[in-house]
């Protein structure tokens, strides 16, 4: 392994969003060839991750661009949690994508990040002439999560809190254990961004890793997604005794494979 792959980038940081209610947003990018790669964590996770970090060392000793960084209220960013959405989180994404990314890019995008990368390629075909796309690679993702998998799931006292506090405290098994918001607006403003209600058009290969074994976010979404692409090159990878978070040494494995394969130019 080279010196580079230890060299970890200084964030860099940017302004995202109407002066008044800009966020200060932290971006990790390492310079180097194409396709570069692209990263985008999941809900309440930051670009610190073992995965992230795992393809940066990739993308270091092989001479590739990266670019992580963390949403709005995430790791090094600044604003508050609480007041995240998916299309703030949107606007973000797309605002580093602009800012950081040339030429052909592997979107990379785990769980919530699966969702914003599937927008983020509709963002990209509507704005011709910047970097472009050359592979979507998913980790259990979670397109529609806050509708499917949180507000047609919760329990009527939880909807309840919801609608009359704003918010309600979810538990966590994940982090530091301590429970994070999940607030109305989060839900309410989430039903702009809905995806598995038709065709989802992204213009390159996907590929999608789903652990059989996710609590999270079931194998049966990742169907349901696979469904809703066109049918030409796109491949679902089931793991058997996979969880949520697919971070193990062969998982990790797994995934710097999958991005090197759709990678190839």
């Amino acid at each position: 392994m080279t010196d580079s792959v230890a060299v970890v980038p200084d964030p860099a940081f940017i302004e995202v969003g109407e002066a008044i209610a800009a966020r200060r947003i932290a971006v990790r990018a390492r310079n180097g060839g194409t396709p570069g790669l692209f990263w985008l964590g999941g809900f309440n996770s930051d670009m610190r991750g073992t995965k992230a970090l795992a393809l940066d060392a990739w993308a270091a000793e092989h001479g590739r661009a990266c670019v992580r960084f963390d949403y709005s209220g995430h790791g090094e960013s600044g604003g508050k949690f609480v007041d995240g959405t998916i299309g703030r989180w949107l606007e973000e994404s797309v605002a580093v994508f602009e800012r950081f990314c040339r030429g052909p890019q592997v979107v990379i995008g785990s769980s919530m990040g699966g969702w914003i990368a599937l927008l983020l390629a509709r963002e990209i075909a509507r704005r011709p002439g910047g970097a472009s796309l050359v592979g979507l690679v998913l980790i259990a993702p979670a397109p529609d999560f806050t509708e499917e998998l949180m507000w047609k799931v919760f329990s009527p006292e939880i909807r309840q809190e919801i609608e009359r506090n704003g918010v309600w405290m979810r538990p966590s098994q994940y982090g530091d254990g301590s429970p994070y918001p999940i607030t109305r607006a989060l839900i309410e403003e989430g039903r702009n961004h809905l995806l598995l209600g038709n065709s989802i058009e992204v213009g390159c290969p996907v590929r999608i890793l789903q652990g059989a074994k996710d609590p999270d976010v079931p194998w049966q979404h990742a169907f349901a997604l696979a469904h809703r692409l066109p049918a030409d090159d796109v491949v679902l990878t089931m793991i058997q005794d996979g969880d949520h978070r697919l971070s193990r040494p062969q998982d990790i494995a797994r995934l710097i494979a999958t991005v090197a394969e759709i990678g190839k130019v």
